[in-house]
């Protein structure tokens, strides 16, 4: 008990397969193309989702603890320009039909006992490039990233996309190589000298259609350490079970064409993208007595300016007059007495329902992620009086309601402006997820804005 002890504080302490060859004339080329565009699968074709699931994840280290468990919140949106997959990211350097070459970026997860995880947080999005393989339902890849202090590794991953009815599955197998200073550190602790090295994953991914818009995710994976490192006095096993299990909307697989068609609103303005620019001022407040109307005021009245795009995903969620949009974000944190500028960047999808109470209202809640430079005074705060050490990545909610502004003038060029009340919202999910520090709390703002859609 004292080794495992004393592992606990040394943890706390740690911050292609074949590629089918090229036809030989370019009628051949279009042919198979068109031909491999007939097996892809709905999840493929999908530009956007938006889920939540429990992710559970064996420790390997030598620990009291034998596993672990967290919230994840999901995005997927995908374009010309880049893509976001769930955990991992990339924007197109270069691309053809089949082949791309991104910047890259994917968590890394670090399974660790959930007590040790606020103060250890050495589980992060890293960064390299990845070069990317895609023929019909067939997919694969290969990356090179390092973590924030150049600890490099790669994978390559082989994966297949199958899909009949309303099941889609998704099996995959991964061969991870690390090198010795990534091994060093994090299996070995700094107090071994390990290798370089090469772990094998593999797993399936799941999805089934409820109803609608409405899918149940699954996941279920197998990762075997190489055999250097399960012989640590470190480590405690040489395998590691992961899984997952959640809910998501993605467009209803039997109407999504319908809904891809509907760009314009129904008055035949062309309205499918949005800016929307707003200040807010912070409160030490929580949701609860913002919703309720006992918002405290900011002493050190810390405000924020903030510039969101949005692009429209879908007019209708579950048969229902609710818009979706993917809206990125950009803020700027106002210097005060007690915080110098910061920047903050969110990734979101927002939900908008209208109705009629004299002009047109909307309501809109959203959900994202949130990663700020430096951790702002009004966040900050909070969390030290909490005992919490902080996390730059957080869970982001915006809510708001606005009103029509050409309705309320009777001005017909003004009916795609709308002005706006927003809680702008930084949070952990209550301790719930290793992504975000295992923190409970974080920070609100209460803004005003112009939405104008174009």
């Amino acid at each position: 008990m004292k080794y495992h002890a004393r592992i606990i504080s040394v943890i706390t302490a740690l911050v292609l397969p074949h590629v089918c060859t090229a036809s030989e004339s370019s009628e051949t080329n279009t042919s198979e193309s068109q031909h491999e565009t007939l097996y892809e699968t709905q999840y493929q074709t999908d530009i956007w989702g938006l889920g939540i699931g429990m992710r559970r994840g064996d420790i390997p280290y030598a620990t009291e603890d034998d596993e672990v468990y967290d919230i994840l919140p999901m995005i997927k949106y995908r374009n010309d320009y880049f893509f976001i997959e769930g955990m991992e990211a990339g924007v197109h350097l270069w691309k053809n039909d089949l082949h791309q070459v991104n910047a890259y970026t994917r968590f890394r997860f670090v399974d660790i006992p959930q007590s040790l995880q606020n103060e250890s947080q050495s589980q992060a999005f890293d960064f390299g490039l990845q070069y990317r393989f895609l023929k019909g339902p067939w997919e694969a890849d290969a990356a090179i990233l390092s973590d924030s202090n150049k600890r490099s590794y790669g994978f390559t991953r082989t994966q297949y996309h199958w899909e009949e009815g309303d099941f889609y599955i998704n099996p995959y197998a991964e061969f991870h190589w690390k090198s010795a200073d990534f091994n060093e550190y994090y299996y070995g602790l700094d107090q071994y000298d390990v290798g370089a090295g090469i772990e094998f994953k593999a797993g399936v991914k799941a999805r089934y259609h409820l109803a609608s818009n409405l899918y149940l995710l699954g996941q279920f994976g197998l990762g075997r350490l190489e055999d250097d490192i399960a012989h640590l006095p470190t480590m405690d096993s040489q395998y590691q079970y992961e899984s997952y299990f959640g809910f998501a909307f993605y467009p209803d697989s039997k109407s999504r064409k319908s809904m891809a068609q509907k760009s314009a609103s129904p008055e035949g303005n062309d309205d499918g993208e949005f800016l929307r620019l707003a200040h807010g001022w912070a409160t030490p407040s929580n949701l609860n007595e913002i919703m309720t109307g006992h918002a405290r005021t900011d002493p050190y009245n810390n405000q924020l300016t903030s510039l969101f795009y949005g692009v429209r995903l879908t007019d209708t969620l579950f048969t229902l007059p609710i818009e979706l949009y993917f809206t990125p974000g950009a803020i700027w944190h106002h210097d005060s007495e007690v915080q110098s500028d910061l920047a903050e960047a969110v990734i979101a999808i927002k939900a908008f329902y209208t109705f009629e109470f004299g002009p047109r209202w909307r309501l809109g809640v959203a959900e994202g992620l949130s990663y700020i430079s430096t951790v702002s005074h009004i966040e900050g705060t909070e969390l030290e009086e909490k005992g919490y050490a902080p996390s730059k990545l957080l869970n982001y909610l915006d809510f708001s309601l606005d009103v029509n502004l050409g309705d309320i003038f009777k001005r017909h060029d003004m009916r795609n402006l709308w002005l706006g009340y927003s809680i702008h919202h930084r949070s952990g999910i209550y301790e719930k997820s290793s992504a975000f520090g295992r923190i409970g709390g974080g920070s609100n703002y209460q803004s005003v804005y112009l939405q104008w859609h174009f």
